[in-house]
């Protein structure tokens, strides 16, 4: 149960991602999602460290281990955001309800033209959230992210929406390039999106509250918009059955500002209101935890913890 989650295999591989794209396409969404109740069995059988992760999500959310229903009601909302993903990025919104919260907030934030960090997490679907920024190209959409982890899947998404493959910023680039580009971002006042619950593995982490025990989250997000210096805002694309999501923006803080002598603390404050906000959602919406790993002890082995290379190029230029 403490394997890290890079070590865990792409969810499906290569042929049964592009089938389930074919079906999609060819025959629709409603028929399509006939195919994950195969899916969901398949999954709960076959991956079980996966399914020993997800029953101790419930643990902690509810008190007592999660059933065997609630392990596969939770792969099934995960199954389903996947297949979803192939419509909003072929089709956009269209035939999906989506309704939002906080987004006048946001739009405060991006007319001051500086740009906004959105912060999000593996919850829900992110996928609401680029077919939305299509529709509206004022503002522009930079997503920052690991296309390595994932490679048949991004390379679906890209095949769909080729378009976007512009707004993606890939990790496996070097720290200075990344920083950079993100710095054109802000300045051109754009929505730069990273997810905040994962970290890489010798990434340097933050211990904070969540669910009752202290979880690791990545301290790279707040340094990033600590030298940025730009507003964070949680985003999340809560998944709520059928072709329902409620796409919440939250503001978490006006601007990163990570004394020297206190940046340490700084950061707990920081990445601890994030994992609070979190909890707060996912017990109102519990089956969009889509973190399949042992979360509260995947940690890197002691005395090999370090700054990943785009946090590090962060923090130097904020210093």
């Amino acid at each position: 149960m403490t394997e890290h989650w890079q070590s865990r295999p792409e969810a499906g591989g290569w042929f049964a991602i592009w089938l389930i794209r074919f079906i999609g396409l060819h025959f629709g969404r409603p028929f399509a999602r006939l195919f994950l109740y195969p899916i969901t069995l398949y999954f709960y059988f076959r991956r079980g460290p996966e399914r020993r992760a997800a029953r101790d999500y419930f643990r902690r959310l509810q008190g007592r281990p999660g059933t065997p229903w609630q392990v596969m009601r939770l792969i099934h909302a995960f199954a389903s955001t996947i297949l979803d993903r192939v419509f909003l990025l072929a089709r956009g919104l269209d035939g999906f309800e989506v309704s939002m919260r906080g987004v006048e907030a946001l739009r405060s934030r991006l007319d001051t033209g500086s740009g906004v960090l959105l912060l999000g997490a593996h919850v829900g679907s992110f996928e609401v959230l680029r077919a939305l920024a299509a529709r509206q190209p004022q503002h522009k959409l930079k997503l920052v992210m690991d296309k390595a982890k994932t490679p048949a899947l991004t390379a679906l998404l890209e095949a769909l929406a080729p378009e976007l493959a512009d707004s993606v910023l890939d990790t496996a680039r070097g720290g200075p390039d990344i920083v950079l580009a993100l710095s054109e971002a802000a300045r051109e006042g754009a929505m730069i999106t990273l997810l905040g619950d994962r970290g890489r593995a010798h990434e340097a982490m933050r211990m904070v509250p969540f669910f009752g025990e202290d979880a690791p989250f990545p301290a790279a997000p707040w340094l990033i918009a600590s030298a940025l210096g730009v507003p964070v805002v949680l985003c999340l694309g809560m998944y709520r059955g059928g072709s329902r999501y409620d796409l919440v923006f939250e503001p978490l803080a006006e601007r990163v500002v990570l004394p020297r002598e206190q940046r340490g603390a700084a950061l707990d404050a920081y990445v601890g209101h994030y994992a609070a906000r979190l909890e707060h959602h996912l017990r109102e919406a519990p089956y969009n935890w889509f973190n399949f790993y042992d979360f509260w002890h995947s940690l890197p082995e002691p005395g090999a913890i370090r700054l990943p290379r785009v946090a590090l190029a962060a923090s130097q230029r904020a210093r």
